[in-house]
């Protein structure tokens, strides 16, 4: 066979056609050739290369966490093999949580597995160990381990080289013991931050934040960059007293006509350089109108109170209130800004007008899980059901669980084919330790698989101990 030719006339020829232009013919048709030659090309290309000179490996850090025990590391093993699948992150977070790192021969298969599953990264940052931060210096695809935190409490001595992940730990530690100081202390290296870092570091001063907090958060609306101008804003908006507060307080008050007694919305007719500083965003999403969209953050930015001194009516009212032409736009403002500003009186009253899994997150866990208790009690299987189940924070104490439980006893003779996902979340939400109480409840076959999968994982987390 005649191996002159390039991949360029390869490539040209088989643009133009074999019959346009021929390679000479062997025994095979002209298109067999060219392939025959596309073949060859790539072998040499592939192996015709000479061997470099490298150098022997540093061998690994010496590992100082404690591995993960035997038993719990062949549970891993099984559930990477595909038995109840969906609780790896569990299992990842509960090793992580105690400060455990992970067996060798399981390193390769879970750092392959975060390349594509972003959500289990940070607990891998910790189980990893000092051997998955050095293969990770050897495969680039491994990389994002060296950005995730790598003990499970505060470090120490990582805010100037730690990783973006210890660096975040350490200062949250230190917000929990001293606010000011943690705000003194991303002051300092504010300027030197990346994006992704000083939008991940305003998250960590939500706790503890407080009106000391508005100088600095009030300088950073003036950030380059978008995420952080709006992580900025959101944390604002969480002090009433503030002066974008106050600001979006008088772009609501602006908003709203009272004629003959009825409620008339008008909204922003543009949406100017101040109204984007403050984080209200210019462009809305596809489907969804400017005027509408500039209304809704407005809304939703404002403080909760000043609605009832705009229209004299209490929250429970006000929800009910009917409001012409704009009323969905208000209603979606005044749903964001109860989940922003932590309001538990709004998250009451528009849970019973509208319930929505963001509100329960608002409210104290007791009654969280007492009205998503009284919603499956007194609501169908449906979507909605699901999504309210979605917002009730696991593990799910024992009113909930029972509640979660009958429903599914009493769907299962009626609608079995529509369990599944009620089911899934019952066996991966529910506390763990209350597996004997659903055995009991029922022999039916949906309550005994929940009851397994509660089995499952009160083993997975005893033997993580």
């Amino acid at each position: 066979m005649n191996t002159t030719y390039g991949w360029e006339d390869l490539v040209s020829a088989a643009l133009v056609g074999t019959e346009r232009r021929p390679l000479p013919s062997g025994e095979s048709t002209p298109e067999a050739e060219l392939l025959d030659h596309a073949a060859l090309l790539t072998v040499r290309a592939r192996a015709g290369r000479l061997p470099r000179e490298g150098s022997p490996l540093e061998a690994a850090p010496e590992e100082r966490q404690p591995e993960v025990p035997r038993a719990a590391s062949a549970r891993l093993a099984r559930v990477l093999g595909g038995e109840r699948s969906r609780l790896l992150a569990e299992w990842l977070q509960a090793a992580a949580e105690r400060g455990y790192r992970l067996s060798p021969h399981l390193l390769p298969e879970l750092l392959d597995q975060a390349v594509r599953d972003r959500s289990i990264r940070p607990h891998l940052g910790v189980l990893a160990g000092a051997r998955g931060r050095w293969l990770a210096g050897l495969n680039p695809a491994w990389g994002f381990l060296l950005e995730e935190v790598t003990a499970p409490g505060a470090a120490h001595e990582t805010w100037e080289l730690g990783t973006s992940g210890d660096r975040r730990a350490h200062l949250g530690a230190v917000r929990a013991a001293d606010p000011a100081r943690a705000r003194l202390l991303l002051d300092e290296t504010w300027e030197k931050e990346t994006p992704q870092d000083r939008a991940a570091f305003l998250e960590v001063l939500a706790d503890g934040l407080s009106a000391d907090d508005e100088p600095f958060l009030e300088r950073v609306l003036d950030d380059r960059r978008r995420e952080v101008r709006h992580e900025a804003a959101d944390l604002l908006t969480r002090l009433p007293g503030s002066r974008l507060a106050r600001r979006m307080a008088e772009r609501a008050a602006a908003c709203v006509r009272t004629e003959n007694g009825e409620v008339q919305i008008v909204p922003p007719l543009t949406c100017d350089a101040a109204m984007e500083r403050d984080g209200v965003r210019a462009k809305p999403p596809r489907g969804t109108g400017e005027r509408s969209w500039w209304l809704q953050q407005i809304v939703a930015r404002a403080p909760l109170e000043v609605w009832s001194g705009l229209l004299g009516l209490p929250p429970r009212e006000l929800v009910r209130m009917k409001i012409p032409d704009w009323g969905r736009e208000v209603m979606a403002g005044w749903v964001r800004a109860t989940v922003l500003q932590g309001d538990p009186e709004w998250a009451r009253v528009l849970f019973a007008w509208d319930p929505l899994a963001d509100l329960l997150a608002v409210l104290p866990r007791g009654e969280r899980e007492d009205l998503a208790a009284g919603f499956v009690r007194g609501h169908g299987l449906d979507g909605q059901l699901i999504m309210v189940l979605g917002g009730a924070a696991a593990p799910w104490g024992p009113d909930l669980a029972l509640a979660v439980l009958e429903k599914i006893l009493q769907v299962s003779s009626t609608q079995p084919w529509n369990l599944s996902e009620l089911s899934r979340l019952a066996g991966e939400r529910i506390d763990p330790a209350l597996s004997g109480m659903a055995e009991r409840l029922s022999p039916e076959p949906p309550v005994q698989e929940v009851a397994a999968l509660l089995r499952f994982r009160d083993d997975m987390l005893k033997e993580l101990q």
